[in-house]
């Protein structure tokens, strides 16, 4: 692991040059006021774009029902406007990955943003599920940008545990989004449709894509720059996957995500229509999950990092996540006899908030090793995520509407294969030390 002291002298010099500052020469207790000023505007900026892709998933669930019944859409072909979504953030990162690799981060950022709440404003005007589902592919590929170059700017500014520390902190600030995004949603619709919804997204994005503008900066240096066209990227790419343990870390995470993305992909329906809750009541039960996975993700980063492996976290909340997904199984069932709202509510809850040490390790100890490839490291973790995701989406409804076993095999299948891939490809027990000087190359 590199010396903490020379982490973050580099995060100071990087974020001297990405947001405006006082002037050194700021007395004492000033020049650390402002230097902490400075970290937690860059903190705020990349949780914002990280929070961007639960909000436009989310502030959507409540209204899942209500567009079925508006576009005379079957609950299935609905659930496909989730899937081209994930399929268009996980297509888009592995083109705006390498593209930040060679131009810098700042350009693609702001490019993708602009298309982004281009797309999202022609959502609200959707008059199919067939081009609901279209826009909502453009809104993923442009809104891959914020994600896959929120990463690599972690990973321009931390390295060790500082970068789990970061990632962990990101996870509050973007975990908000999931808490408030499905009450925000269930509220506009006591006052409009679904089409509100993303009429509100629309100007969420619009003043993210100002704030990008005015306050991150390069992160990038020209000297570090990829010069390389699609066939350099092409190598790298194939280089980070020949990594076996790269790879092991990427896929453990994005399988991780799947068994997420089924509860996110079926819990309107479960919640709603199976157990006759309404759309307030999913929305704040989605909020209770997501406040768990906040607080693991904390406790992750301010009290297990550095005084716990991070392989030791991440094995144990892949473990958690498999025994609330089997304990999922048997309730959904019928093992247990019927069971009501609750049971169901808990072990959701318990798997949601185990995420919170899965995801932050894996993509640490995957960024770890990839010094030299930030970009496309990141569009390779998360084009696995989001493409897995996507897969599992639209299992949970194969059994139609009116049973939850679907969305429990799908989490049980995923969890147990994320665990398998950890203790096989990573084999955390023979690689204690992992430096993230041992770049992978093409």
């Amino acid at each position: 692991m590199p010396d903490s002291g020379v982490s973050r002298a580099q995060q100071e010099r990087h974020e001297e040059h990405i947001v405006h500052t006082h002037p050194p020469t700021l007395p004492g207790t000033a020049a650390v006021a402002a230097a902490r000023r400075v970290g937690l505007l860059v903190t705020l900026v990349l949780g914002g774009l990280t929070a961007l892709p639960p909000l436009s998933m989310d502030m959507y669930l409540p209204a899942l029902p209500a567009v079925t019944d508006s576009l005379h859409a079957p609950a299935s072909t609905v659930q496909l406007t989730l899937t081209a979504c994930l399929t268009g953030m996980a297509l888009g990162q592995l083109v705006v990955g390498p593209m930040s690799d060679r131009w810098g981060r700042r350009k693609p950022l702001l490019l993708g943003m602009i298309v982004y709440v281009a797309a999202t404003a022609i959502c609200a005007f959707a008059p199919s599920a067939e081009l609901l589902i279209g826009f909502r592919l453009l809104q993923g590929l442009a809104g891959a940008a914020g994600i896959v170059i929120s990463r690599a700017v972690v990973r321009d500014l931390y390295d060790g545990d500082e970068m789990a520390r970061f990632f962990s902190t990101l996870m509050l600030i973007s975990g908000v989004a999931p808490v408030i995004a499905p009450v925000i949603g269930g509220q506009v619709l006591r006052f409009t449709d679904w089409r509100g919804i993303f009429a509100v997204l629309t100007v969420v994005g619009v003043l993210l894509t100002l704030v990008v503008w005015k306050w991150l900066h390069e992160t990038l240096p020209e000297a570090d720059r990829h010069t390389g066209g699609v066939g350099d990227a092409l190598r790298t790419m194939r280089g980070l996957l020949a990594d076996r343990v790269f790879t092991g870390y990427m896929v453990a995470g994005s399988l991780a995500f799947a068994a997420l993305f089924a509860y996110v992909a079926a819990s309107p329906f479960v919640v709603q229509e199976i157990y006759g809750a309404s759309p307030q009541t999913f929305s704040l039960l989605f909020g209770v999950n997501s406040i768990g996975l906040i607080a693991v993700g904390q406790i992750n980063g301010k009290i297990l990092v550095g005084r716990v492996s991070l392989d030791k976290a991440l094995g144990f909340g892949l473990a958690v996540i498999s025994l609330a997904a089997v304990a999922l199984l048997l309730m959904t069932s019928g093992v247990f006899g019927e069971v009501g709202l609750l049971p169901v509510a808990v072990g959701l809850f318990v798997l949601m908030s185990a995420m919170g040490l899965a995801m932050p390790n894996t993509n640490t100890q995957a960024l770890m090793r990839t010094r030299h490839a930030a970009g496309s490291a990141s569009a390779l973790l998360g084009t696995s995520s989001f493409l897995i995701g996507a897969i599992a989406s639209p299992l949970v409804g194969i059994a139609g509407e009116d049973t939850a076993v679907p969305m429990a095999v799908v989490q049980v299948v995923c969890a147990l294969s994320a665990v398998a891939c950890f203790l096989v490809l990573c084999r955390p027990w023979r690689n204690k030390t992992r430096s993230s000087d041992q770049p992978v190359r093409g």
